[in-house]
């Protein structure tokens, strides 16, 4: 990489950690370091939403996703803007009028103890991998930039991150946050502008585009009702609600967010803010995944995008074989290119040219598939799979000098905004779910603030420990929302039934909501051996399962236990 493109790199990431620590010098006490002084107005809360949510995961695994696989992916999203209007009816005002610090605090007041530690520790369990996936994610970027080992890219990312969180906590990561939201979505438009004048340079964009829609790139909604599909409009609106009601109203990476306003209406607007523009800007990063593809259909394109494992694999004595699969795949590109001009000319028939081009694809797959065949079995402990690495091939081969630097630094603002807010989140229920309940926090202010620093920097490095023996999934930004649907239908269901089932009681809650889990990740590990119904069933799913299933056994228990003489408060 050119000196400038370091520079560009280097000088917008030290500057935007400079600044949060800058504006965050004067911080002296625990609630600014977990609320901010509940001071934020809304447009900082919304962005500071938005930019928690987009990780470097969204940037390097999205547009290779919509490369494979087409727009599709943006079914999930469209249960959102519902969710978040019933989170900001029914939750932010709960929250505000009790004051709470944490999302699980809630459930003590409804509950007792039990159940908000239950509820915090399963929020623990699936924030903590996720965090894990957050800092594995740019390695990918600066491992494949140095050529150096990924465990050891791994660790050093992850403690720049403890760094910087334990600096300032909620308030550093919510000032720092603007800033790298502006440089996420100006490092997106440049890539976007870019992709469209070198498509223009080959073939008008209608017709590229056209030409993504006979790939089956440009087909958005599937309406056809299947469980085992993972984006499906039914999936999406349904399977998406549930996932994103537990995101943003039991999720105390998100819930820490708005809990930072001045009151409910700062709280809500912030929230609703990201209703609106989060589907269009997540549309946006799935349209330059398509773009992408469009543009190799005119430029050399690996045969597998993971070039280190590239280099690997021809120090192997599959190199013969490798050499062969590859003259015949650039063979395959080349006639692929001539079909297209003659095409895009008028030349050839569309229903001729659509035959034969779908027919190349499908040899360049099998010749895919074939590379992976060997990395197995000469590479057997390196995963084969190579859709993150698409984008960020695309970045280092092709955009002008600086604008590398520009790019990567988008990718590298989107691992530090959400990296800090996971980290910060899972300090803060450390420390006010576990440590202070159980009377092991400091009375004093100082030491409150120094507890939860050191919990956050304890989680820091158990997180870098859960990237260390992460291989990659098939797509990181599934791994992440698979970890999450493992997890948020039963902590969505124990809030569901506190605000919505009050004769229920915490013995029967945490009776509920201890099965409903085992029942969630059976259906998911245990498909081999479930019933052909539930086999293949979309992640997605496990969502309202998960709700459902533990409001339905907590109301059963309740009824068939009969009063359960509980201490316990209602609100």
């Amino acid at each position: 990489m050119h000196w400038l493109d370091w520079l560009v790199l280097l000088g917008t990431l030290l500057g935007i950690v400079a600044y949060g620590m800058y504006a965050t010098r004067k911080q002296m006490d625990a609630q600014s370091y977990l609320l901010g002084n509940r001071q934020m107005p809304w447009w900082t809360i919304g962005i500071s939403v938005m930019a928690t949510q987009a990780s470097a995961v969204t940037f390097i695994s999205v547009p290779g996703k919509a490369y494979q696989d087409g727009l599709g992916f943006i079914q999930f999203y469209l249960g959102m803007p519902l969710a978040i209007l019933v989170v900001s009816a029914v939750f932010i005002p709960l929250y505000y009028k009790m004051r709470v610090y944490t999302a699980y605090e809630f459930l003590e007041h409804r509950f007792g103890k039990w159940a908000r530690w239950y509820t915090a520790f399963l929020f623990l369990i699936q924030r903590g991998l996720a965090a894990g996936i957050t800092i594995y994610a740019p390695s990918i970027v600066l491992s494949t930039l140095l050529g150096i080992n990924l465990s050891l890219t791994n660790i050093c990312i992850g403690l720049l991150v403890i760094a910087y969180t334990t600096s300032g906590g909620s308030s550093a990561v919510a000032i720092t946050q603007k800033q790298q939201m502006a440089v996420m979505l100006g490092g997106l438009i440049v890539a976007l502008v870019l992709l469209l004048v070198y498509i223009q340079e080959h073939i008008p964009i209608a017709q590229g585009l056209e030409l993504a829609g006979m790939a089956g790139k440009m087909n958005a909604v599937d309406w056809k009702p299947d469980f085992s599909n993972r984006y499906n409009i039914w999936s999406g609106l349904l399977g998406g609600f549930f996932l994103s009601l537990s995101y943003f109203g039991t999720d105390q990476s998100q819930v820490g967010r708005y809990l930072g306003g001045k009151n409910v209406k700062e709280g809500r607007l912030g929230l609703l803010f990201n209703g609106v523009f989060k589907i269009p800007m997540q549309f946006l990063v799935l349209f330059v995944g398509v773009l992408v593809f469009v543009f190799f259909q005119f430029n050399p394109q690996p045969l597998h995008f993971n070039s280190v494992q590239w280099t690997e694999l021809q120090k192997t004595p599959a190199k013969d074989t490798l050499a062969i699969l590859n003259k015949e795949y650039q063979i395959l590109n080349e006639k692929k290119q001539e079909g297209i001009r003659s095409w895009a000319q008028g030349k050839t028939p569309e229903s001729i040219f659509r035959e034969s081009y779908l027919a190349g694809l499908e040899s360049e797959k099998q010749l895919r598939t074939s590379v992976k065949g060997l990395m197995q079995t000469h590479l057997p402990k390196e995963d084969s799979s190579d859709g993150d690495y698409i984008f960020l091939s695309f970045i280092m081969g092709y955009l002008p000098i600086g604008l590398v630097g520009l790019l990567l630094a988008m990718i590298f603002s989107a691992a530090m905004s959400s990296t800090s807010s996971e980290l910060s989140a899972l300090g803060s229920v450390t420390a006010m779910d576990f440590l202070r309940p159980m009377g092991l926090l400091p009375a004093s202010d100082s030491g409150q603030l120094r507890a939860n620093r050191m919990a956050t920097a304890a989680w820091g490095v158990v997180s870098i420990v859960f990237a260390l023996v992460f291989s990659l999934f098939d797509n990181l930004i599934e791994a992440v929302n698979i970890i999450g649907s493992l997890f948020y239908g039963t902590i969505l269901g124990i809030f569901c039934t506190a605000f919505f089932l009050r004769f229920v009681k915490g013995k029967a809650l945490l009776l509920a909501g201890l099965i409903s889990e085992a029942v969630v990740l059976v259906l998911y590990f245990g498909q081999d051996f479930l019933p052909e119904s539930f086999s293949g069933l979309a992640y997605l799913w496990l969502n309202p399962i998960g709700c459902l299933l533990t409001m339905g056994l907590a109301a059963v228990f309740q009824i068939g236990l009969g009063p359960l003489r509980l201490h316990e408060k209602q609100v």
